[in-house]
């Protein structure tokens, strides 16, 4: 499923407009200002009960390696997103 495919679900269930859906799905989920981004940048942890909860991980420098060359890199910290399922989410998955 893509973008235009929730949008269309979410209007659809929810008995929204596609501009009024396509507005909920992007201050959810929006890569800038979204709920998930904003709470992540703050630190925060950002949790749907049911679903899951996104958490900020923090990645340390490390040495890689150039594919290409075999020369080592030096990569640098960066922040990342955690996703844990939550148990509701994992039991519909499985059955």
């Amino acid at each position: 499923m893509n973008k235009n495919e929730l949008i269309a679900h979410v209007a659809e269930t929810a008995g929204l407009t596609k501009a009024q859906a396509s507005a909920a799905v992007d201050a959810i989920f929006h890569p800038a200002h979204g709920a998930i981004t904003t709470t992540l940048k703050q630190g925060g942890r950002f949790t749907l009960a049911g679903f899951g909860s996104f958490v900020p991980r923090d990645r340390p420098e490390r040495t890689g390696r150039n594919p290409r060359t075999g020369a080592e890199l030096k990569i640098a910290p960066s922040r990342g997103a955690g996703f844990s399922a939550g148990k509701s989410f994992k039991d519909a998955l499985n059955g």
